[in-house]
C-alpha cells in the first residue's frame, strides 16, 4: 500500500519497503518517507473531466527501517537520502537524531518541505503554499509512516503484502548479493519463490 499526499508541486509518498543489503545480506524493513516533485499535466476533456496526476521525480527520502534481526521498533537502521541524482539517492546519512527520535525528526524536516527542497538543489516556483499545507498535515503524514514502520510489520507475508508491489526491485538487490551464503532464505522465501516464476 502507498499513502499518497499530493499538493500543488510536490507530494509525500509513504510506504512500507524491504530491503537486503548488498554487502552482507542482512536485511531491514520500515517506513519510506519520499518528497516527489508533481510534473505539470496539460488540462485534458471537459471542465468536469478527471485530470492526470504525475508524481515522479524524487528530491528527498527518509529510510525509517529496523534491521529484521535486531529489535523490533529500534531504528538500527534508520537514514535518510538528502538529495537525489536523476532517480538515483546519493549515499546513506546517519544522523544519530533519525535514529534516536525519527516520528519527532520526521515532524520536523516536513514543517519546511521548501527549505528539503532547496538543499537538495530544487527550487520550488512557489513554496510558500506547499510549505503551509505539508506542514498542517505533518501529523498525519506522521502517523501513515507510524503504521507501515517495522513494528507494525508482524510476519513476512505480512511484509511481502506490503511490498509485492516493488518485488523486482527486491529481486535486483537478492541477484546482486556480494555474500548469498548469509542471506536468510527462510525470511525472503516469498520474493524468491516469485523471482522463480519470473
Amino acid at each position: 500500500m502507498l499513502h499518497a499526499f499530493v499538493y500543488n508541486e510536490v507530494a509525500i509518498l509513504v510506504r512500507h519497503w524491504f530491503e537486503v543489503s548488498l554487502k552482507d545480506s542482512h536485511l531491514e524493513h520500515g517506513a519510506r518517507i519520499e518528497l516527489r516533485l508533481r510534473a505539470p499535466q496539460p488540462h485534458r476533456g471537459t471542465e468536469s473531466a478527471s485530470q492526470k496526476v504525475l508524481v515522479d521525480q524524487p528530491v528527498w527520502r527518509a529510510d525509517l527501517f529496523d534491521r529484521v534481526d535486531g529489535e523490533r521498533g529500534g531504528f538500527e537502521a534508520a537514514h535518510f537520502h538528502p538529495r537525489f541524482v536523476g532517480v538515483e539517492p546519493c549515499e546513506r546519512n546517519w544522523a544519530d537524531v533519525v535514529k534516536d527520535a525519527p516520528w519527532d525528526w520526521l515532524h520536523d524536516q516536513l514543517s519546511d518541505v521548501a527549505a528539503i527542497a532547496a538543499a537538495a538543489g530544487v527550487q520550488l516556483d512557489d513554496p510558500a503554499p506547499d510549505t503551509e499545507q505539508v506542514r498542517a498535515d505533518a501529523a498525519a503524514i506522521v502517523a501513515a509512516a507510524q503504521s507501515r514502520a517495522g513494528k507494525q510489520c508482524g510476519s513476512t507475508q505480512q511484509c511481502y503484502a506490503w511490498t509485492q508491489d516493488a518485488a523486482h526491485s527486491v529481486h535486483l538487490m537478492l541477484g546482486q548479493l556480494a555474500q548469498p551464503d548469509l542471506l536468510d532464505r527462510k525470511r525472503v522465501s516469498p520474493w524468491l519463490e516469485t523471482h522463480r516464476a519470473t
